[in-house]
C-alpha cells in the first residue's frame, strides 16, 4: 500500500503490486495511523477504518464512495445495488467508474463490489487481486464469527 497525506488528511492510498509494506510519501501522525490501521487490516484485527479522509470529486462521485464505505466487512453488493441505493438506479455504469477513481483502496472498500452475476467484472489493480481481498476478508469474517456466541 502507498499512503499519501499531509499533517490533517489522508490524501490517497494505492495498491502497489510489488509487495506487502505499507510505503508513505511523508511520515507524520497521518500516515502512521493509516499505517497502522491497514496493517492491522491484513492481520484480520480491524474491520473498519478510522481515518480524516480528504475526499476530492465530483457529488456523484462523494456519494458512490459513501455508498461503498457502507458495504458491511466480508460482503459484496453490485454496481446496481449501489446505483439503487445513492437513489440513482439507471446508473450503474457511472457507478463503476466512480469506483474505478475511488483514491482510498481498501479504506473505502471498492473491492466488494461486484457484477450482478456475482462475478467480478472489474477491479483497477487486477481481479486476482479482488478475489483474494474478498476471499481473505470472507475467511477472516467466519473465523470471527465460529464458535462465539454473540
Amino acid at each position: 500500500m502507498e499512503v499519501h497525506a499531509d499533517q490533517a488528511f489522508v490524501l490517497q492510498v494505492n495498491l502497489v503490486l510489488s509487495g506487502k509494506k505499507v510505503l508513505v510519501t511523508r511520515k507524520n501522525a497521518v500516515t502512521r495511523k493509516t499505517g497502522r490501521q491497514l496493517m492491522e487490516y491484513f492481520k484480520g484485527q480491524r474491520k473498519i477504518f478510522d481515518l480524516p479522509l480528504h475526499l476530492k470529486g465530483t457529488t456523484f462521485q462523494k456519494k458512490v464512495w459513501s455508498a461503498l464505505a457502507r458495504i458491511p466487512y466480508g460482503e459484496s453488493r453490485s454496481y446496481g445495488e449501489i446505483a439503487e441505493e445513492i437513489q440513482n438506479p439507471k446508473a450503474c455504469r457511472a457507478v463503476g467508474m466512480a469506483n474505478h477513481r475511488n483514491p482510498f483502496m481498501i479504506i473505502i472498500p471498492c473491492h466488494r463490489v461486484i457484477g450482478a452475476s456475482k462475478k467480478l467484472v472489474g477491479y483497477a489493480p487486477g481481479i486476482k487481486y479482488q478475489e483474494w481481498l474478498l476471499d481473505f476478508e470472507s475467511k477472516a469474517r467466519a473465523r470471527s464469527t465460529a464458535g462465539g456466541c454473540e
